[in-house]
């Protein structure tokens, strides 16, 4: 049983890198933090804003923006540290194999597969809706058929199929190309985020912020937790460690940059956006765009929608990539079959795992009635920041002298306040989410007993050297 909780050496890990199964090194601190903001700054800001300030926190949105950063900054600096010294594909996934040993990075991954690949069915239908809209608004009106689920009253939602599939042959076709494509993309949405801010900013009403915190102290923690899936992103940033030049400076700058930046728009943004428009009648899919038409800038509004399809899709393009990535990782320590590693010879891309990712979402989006499955996806993600967390602490006790190119700075206080934040926003869940997490988790372990540990390159290691000690 002990060997379910042996870890792997960081020195393992790197060098299973260098390998011929490992993938193209072309990504800069730029590029991350590109990566990290294009995760961001999406359904985030351009959807969950109003149902959070209508439903949860009222005006005190900017407290859960800046309690969610908060959170999201301590997790933020133990990331930078696992990043600089494990720069391996993988994320949470093989920061927790290199400090708490396979049980955790097992129980980490199957969590991460689960708020991926909901999250990018998820995001696929969010695009699928701002995209009609903006189709209908220029005279083009596709048939409902054609544009939503079964559940939905339509038979199949081809639009959400089709994104998929462009973003994972992108995908495929090469992470460079990927990479300068969702640059494009992010100065698009930053463009149109600072372009609301600058319009509407001199609309506001100090009336529309009174009462402040409609719901309590409560509902501002409630709205918190909602809105964590908008800060997903710099997780995703980890998942491109393999892909990185100078992964040891790199890593930890694009990480913490685009949380800094996104932290301090969504504040800006959730401030203005609830000064303009009262918190009651921004339960609406596209608050952003909704405001600007609210005050009569109906331009503005249109283009808040282009911006909006924009994000959505850097963000459908991050998740997706990190998906696959940790996919890749699971498969070369033998955790999930050998199928998900295979590597395109031409572009170096994990093309197998692309291909399954592709083919399981773009039937869930297109046949399932998905609705913002928000909550599942945050509590996988706060899940995996505590683990992150309390394995910078285990590895400081276990290799203190190991060279760390960023080091989390005050770890006996960030760590605990990491785990305290992270876990409070868990327990502000809706019951249902956690009941789904612990089934989900539950299957998980099965998984693990029946197929995982007895594939196990580590305990198939650990079971030669027993032999040949013997």
């Amino acid at each position: 049983m002990s060997g379910i909780f042996s870890t792997k050496p960081i020195d393992t890990l790197i060098g299973e890198t260098e390998g011929k199964q490992g993938l193209k090194k072309t990504l800069n601190a730029v590029d991350l933090t590109l990566l990290g903001i294009g995760a961001v700054i999406g359904t985030g800001i351009f959807v969950l804003t109003g149902v959070a300030a209508a439903q949860y926190s009222g005006p005190a949105l900017v407290i859960s923006f800046i309690l969610s950063g908060i959170a999201c900054f301590f997790a933020a600096l133990c990331y930078a540290e696992f990043s600089s010294m494990v720069p391996v594909a993988g994320s949470a996934y093989t920061y927790s194999y290199a400090a708490l040993g396979e049980i955790w990075a097992w129980i980490i991954g199957w969590d991460l597969i689960l708020e991926y690949a909901v999250s990018i069915s998820a995001v696929a239908i969010g695009w699928s809706g701002y995209a009609v809209t903006l189709l209908k608004s220029i005279g083009i009106n596709l048939p409902v058929a054609v544009t939503a689920a079964p559940g939905a009253g339509g038979v199949v939602n081809l639009p959400a199929m089709l994104i998929i599939a462009l973003i994972s042959w992108l995908l495929i076709s090469g992470v460079r190309n990927t990479s300068n494509l969702n640059g494009v993309i992010v100065v698009i949405k930053l463009a149109v985020v600072v372009l609301f801010i600058v319009l509407a900013v001199w609309h506001v009403n100090p009336t529309n912020w009174h009462p402040f915190m409609p719901f309590g102290f409560h509902g501002v923690v409630s709205g918190a937790a909602i809105i964590f899936f908008a800060y997903l992103g710099f997780d995703a940033v980890s998942t491109a460690a393999e892909e990185t030049v100078n992964p040891q400076k790199n890593l930890p700058r694009g990480i913490l940059y685009s949380l800094l930046i996104c932290t301090a728009l969504y504040i800006i943004v959730a401030g203005i956006l609830t000064g303009v428009v009262k918190y009651t009648q921004l339960n609406n899919p596209a608050p952003v765009a909704y405001a600007l038409a609210k005050i009569g800038i109906n331009w503005g509004s249109a283009l808040v929608s282009v911006g909006a399809i924009c994000g959505i899709t850097s963000v459908l393009l991050v998740i997706t990539y990190g998906q696959t990535r940790i996919f890749f990782a699971m498969s070369r320590d033998g955790l999930i079959p050998e199928i998900f590693g295979r590597v395109s010879e031409k572009h170096k891309t994990p093309i197998t795992s692309t291909v399954i990712v592709a083919i399981v979402t773009i039937i869930a989006s297109g046949f399932l009635p998905i609705g913002i499955v928000a909550e599942l996806a945050n509590i996988g993600t706060l899940f995996a920041f505590i683990i992150v967390s309390i394995g910078v602490w285990v590895l400081r006790y276990r290799q203190p002298d190991r060279k760390r190119a960023f080091r989390t700075p005050w770890v006996p206080v960030v760590v605990p306040l990491a785990v305290l934040s992270c876990g409070y926003l868990v327990f502000n869940l809706q019951e249902a989410t956690l009941i789904r997490f612990v089934v989900w988790f539950a299957i998980g372990m099965v998984v693990y007993f029946a197929y995982s540990r007895n594939h196990s390159e580590l305990q198939k290691k650990l079971a030669s050297e027993d032999k040949s000690v013997s």
